[in-house]
């Protein structure tokens, strides 16, 4: 299995789409943060403006919007006329928000959940902004989603909330490995590492996640990368916004966390199997990215279950 693959596996992703929009005139949807959840947008008709913190992302017809690390967030419509009213429809696998007169926008709004610390690491990782374009024409990788999209919350029938949930699972992964890239994305806005294009840094990543218990060093992945350890530093951080260092850690840190929730392994024998020498010295690094220890996180997992 490949290195996206097994984390997202680990992560036990679920999506949810929590509402349909199909408004006419220039309407200001304000979202509120929603602990635990990863907020999603999919644009497939018309065009917005998303404000989140100091940012103005520009949506475009086959655009996804995924925000890991933002909170509060306003979603605008960018139309010529001013708002129409709309009535809320709800249906047994999606809300829709209508306008009676035809719509500016096709939106599909919803977020993304996680179980336990895997997914929480996995987004925490990642930037507080992910911006896909895909386009909407035959032959993009969004193409036949949407359309599958578009059906099953039209016809709103037995099993369309878990369809739409896979579908939006599916696109998660697009935007992840980096597929979107119909137009420039926002500027200044930094790619996920799991779409790292480079042939020697994806090396570098897969070979981590393949072997995260390996005694790995910054000589031994530039020798993976095939570059100079300067170089393999500037370059990883370059293109995915953290250090080597930081990465393996945190890669560490979800296999170790996946172990003591899923296995009755001693926390010896996961220390050992996710690279360190000693319990203490990985009780003292997974505290430090976590914020809890690997006993409490095991008991809280076993409580909860």
């Amino acid at each position: 299995m490949d290195s996206l693959s097994t984390l997202i596996r680990m992560a036990r992703l679920g999506a949810r789409v929590d509402v349909r929009c199909l408004l006419a005139g220039s309407h200001v949807l304000d979202n509120p943060p929603r602990p635990g959840q990863v907020p999603f947008h999919l644009l497939l008709e018309g065009r917005c403006e998303v404000e989140v913190g100091d940012r103005t992302i520009d949506l475009r017809a086959g655009d996804v919007l995924v925000l890991p690390g933002a909170g509060r967030h306003r979603v605008q419509v960018v139309a010529q006329a001013p708002p129409a009213p709309f009535a809320r429809h709800t249906g047994r696998a999606v809300e829709i928000l209508r306008s009676e007169t035809p719509p500016a926008i096709d939106l599909f709004c919803g977020h993304y959940t996680y179980q336990g610390s895997v997914g929480e690491l996995l987004f925490a990782g990642l930037p507080d902004v992910l911006h896909a374009s895909f386009g909407v024409e035959a032959g993009s990788p969004l193409y036949l989603l949407s359309e599958l999209v578009r059906s099953e919350a039209t016809l709103d029938a037995p099993g369309g909330g878990a369809l739409l949930a896979s579908l939006c699972e599916a696109l998660l992964v697009l935007v992840l490995r980096g597929d979107g890239r119909a137009r420039p994305a926002t500027l200044n806005l930094a790619a996920p590492w799991t779409a790292v294009a480079d042939a020697g840094l994806r090396a570098v990543v897969d070979a981590v996640v393949r072997e995260p218990g390996k005694p790995w060093t910054i000589a031994g992945l530039a020798h993976v990368a095939g570059v100079s350890r300067a170089t393999l530093v500037r370059h990883f951080a370059a293109a995915t916004g953290t250090s080597v260092a930081d990465f393996v850690t945190r890669t560490r840190m979800m296999f170790a966390a996946e172990l003591l929730t899923t296995t009755n392994r001693s926390l010896d024998d996961i220390s050992t199997s996710v690279g360190y020498r000693s319990t203490s010295a990985f009780g003292k690094a997974f505290r430090a990215m976590t914020g809890t220890t690997p006993a409490r996180l095991r008991r809280t997992a076993r409580s909860a279950t």
